[in-house]
Protein backbone atom coordinates (compact mmCIF):
# COMPACT_ATOMS: atom_id res chain seq x y z
CA UNK A 1 0.00 0.00 0.00
CA UNK A 2 2.67 2.51 0.74
CA UNK A 3 5.72 3.25 -1.44
CA UNK A 4 9.66 3.47 0.38
CA UNK A 5 11.90 6.37 -0.73
CA UNK A 6 13.41 3.96 -3.32
CA UNK A 7 9.65 4.14 -5.16
CA UNK A 8 9.75 8.13 -5.09
CA UNK A 9 9.45 10.07 -7.80
CA UNK A 10 10.73 13.44 -7.69
CA UNK A 11 7.68 16.36 -7.09
CA UNK A 12 8.38 19.17 -9.82
CA UNK A 13 11.49 17.17 -11.38
CA UNK A 14 11.37 15.64 -15.14
CA UNK A 15 14.26 13.31 -15.29
CA UNK A 16 17.75 14.77 -15.78
CA UNK A 17 16.25 17.93 -17.34
CA UNK A 18 15.97 19.67 -13.98
CA UNK A 19 13.63 20.71 -11.89
CA UNK A 20 10.44 21.86 -13.35
CA UNK A 21 8.70 23.55 -10.04
CA UNK A 22 10.78 25.21 -7.63
CA UNK A 23 11.11 23.67 -4.43
CA UNK A 24 9.95 27.25 -3.01
CA UNK A 25 6.37 26.12 -5.29
CA UNK A 26 5.76 23.02 -2.71
CA UNK A 27 5.55 25.58 0.13
CA UNK A 28 3.73 28.66 -1.29
CA UNK A 29 7.11 30.34 -0.16
CA UNK A 30 6.50 29.93 3.61
CA UNK A 31 9.48 29.18 5.43
CA UNK A 32 7.36 28.05 8.45
CA UNK A 33 4.80 25.96 8.86
CA UNK A 34 1.14 27.71 10.33
CA UNK A 35 1.90 24.81 13.35
CA UNK A 36 4.28 24.44 15.95
CA UNK A 37 8.03 24.66 14.68
CA UNK A 38 8.94 20.79 14.68
CA UNK A 39 12.61 20.14 15.50
CA UNK A 40 14.34 18.11 12.19
CA UNK A 41 15.17 15.16 14.53
CA UNK A 42 11.27 14.72 15.18
CA UNK A 43 10.32 11.27 14.05
CA UNK A 44 6.47 11.31 12.02
CA UNK A 45 4.45 8.63 11.16
CA UNK A 46 1.36 8.34 9.05
CA UNK A 47 -1.99 8.27 10.79
CA UNK A 48 -4.46 5.88 9.63
CA UNK A 49 -6.48 9.12 7.89
CA UNK A 50 -3.16 9.26 5.82
CA UNK A 51 -2.82 5.76 4.73
CA UNK A 52 -6.81 5.42 3.62
CA UNK A 53 -5.93 8.67 1.42
CA UNK A 54 -2.66 8.25 0.20
CA UNK A 55 -3.37 7.59 -3.48
CA UNK A 56 -6.14 10.22 -3.12
CA UNK A 57 -5.59 12.80 -6.35
CA UNK A 58 -6.43 15.76 -4.64
CA UNK A 59 -3.67 15.46 -2.23
CA UNK A 60 -0.95 17.21 -3.59
CA UNK A 61 2.16 14.68 -4.96
CA UNK A 62 3.88 15.94 -2.23
CA UNK A 63 2.13 15.07 0.36
CA UNK A 64 1.07 11.61 -0.94
CA UNK A 65 5.14 11.07 -1.38
CA UNK A 66 5.46 11.67 2.17
CA UNK A 67 2.37 9.75 3.31
CA UNK A 68 4.23 6.60 1.36
CA UNK A 69 7.55 7.17 3.11
CA UNK A 70 5.91 7.51 6.72
CA UNK A 71 4.14 4.16 6.60
CA UNK A 72 7.13 3.56 9.53
CA UNK A 73 8.71 6.12 12.00
CA UNK A 74 11.21 8.78 10.03
CA UNK A 75 12.74 11.79 10.91
CA UNK A 76 11.93 15.51 9.34
CA UNK A 77 15.58 15.39 8.63
CA UNK A 78 15.07 12.11 6.22
CA UNK A 79 11.88 13.02 5.26
CA UNK A 80 13.88 16.24 3.50
CA UNK A 81 17.09 14.01 2.38
CA UNK A 82 14.65 11.36 0.73
CA UNK A 83 12.79 14.60 -1.35
CA UNK A 84 15.94 16.34 -2.47
CA UNK A 85 14.67 19.18 -0.99
CA UNK A 86 16.13 21.37 1.29
CA UNK A 87 15.24 20.87 5.15
CA UNK A 88 13.36 24.14 5.80
CA UNK A 89 10.70 22.85 3.11
CA UNK A 90 11.13 19.24 4.36
CA UNK A 91 9.73 21.23 7.62
CA UNK A 92 6.79 22.96 6.31
CA UNK A 93 5.85 20.10 4.05
CA UNK A 94 5.43 17.77 7.51
CA UNK A 95 3.89 20.23 9.61
CA UNK A 96 0.61 20.96 6.94
CA UNK A 97 0.26 17.41 6.79
CA UNK A 98 0.39 17.17 10.79
CA UNK A 99 -1.53 20.12 10.87
CA UNK A 100 -4.37 18.30 8.61
CA UNK A 101 -4.16 15.13 10.34
CA UNK A 102 -1.97 12.63 8.20
CA UNK A 103 0.69 12.77 10.37
CA UNK A 104 1.62 12.18 14.04
CA UNK A 105 4.73 13.80 15.98
CA UNK A 106 6.70 11.45 18.33
CA UNK A 107 9.08 13.43 20.37
CA UNK A 108 12.95 12.26 19.70
CA UNK A 109 14.16 12.50 23.42
CA UNK A 110 16.57 10.48 24.87
CA UNK A 111 16.45 8.60 27.77
CA UNK A 112 18.38 10.56 30.02
CA UNK A 113 16.14 12.92 29.83
CA UNK A 114 18.11 15.68 28.27
CA UNK A 115 15.47 16.50 25.32
CA UNK A 116 18.55 16.16 22.54
CA UNK A 117 18.12 13.24 19.90
CA UNK A 118 18.67 9.75 20.49
CA UNK A 119 22.01 8.12 19.27
CA UNK A 120 20.05 5.61 16.55
CA UNK A 121 18.87 8.74 15.25
CA UNK A 122 22.17 10.76 15.11
CA UNK A 123 23.30 7.97 13.48
CA UNK A 124 20.54 7.27 10.57
CA UNK A 125 21.13 11.40 9.92
CA UNK A 126 24.36 11.03 9.21
CA UNK A 127 24.00 8.04 7.35
CA UNK A 128 21.19 9.79 5.26
CA UNK A 129 23.69 12.62 4.90
CA UNK A 130 26.49 10.74 4.02
CA UNK A 131 24.24 8.59 1.03
CA UNK A 132 24.10 12.31 -0.94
Amino acid sequence: MSSGPDDYEEPGHQGASGRVVPVYAFTRGRTRSAGEELPIEALVTATELALQRERDPALPVEWRTIIGMCSGPMSIAEIGIGLRVPITVARVLVGDLTNAGYLSVHSAGTSSGDEGPGQAILGRLIDGLRAL
